[in-house]
């Protein structure tokens, strides 16, 4: 059966193929993943910020 082939060689590959990060290194990917995530959240906020301003005085605040 195709499917089951398929199955045992995703398998394979997952096991002997694929190298997978230590328990350091995937922490330290979730940190700066965390960092980067604050980063542009900030970096949005503040345009926004400054779109709001613009348009105030832009319509009056109306």
């Amino acid at each position: 059966m195709k499917i089951l082939a398929d199955i045992q060689d995703s398998y394979n590959e997952l096991v002997h193929k694929v190298s997978w990060p230590t328990k350091s290194e995937l922490a330290n990917s979730a940190v700066v993943v965390m960092f980067a995530s604050l980063i542009i959240a900030i970096v949005i906020f503040a345009m926004d910020q400054c779109i709001d301003k613009i348009m105030h005085l832009i319509y009056g605040g109306l």
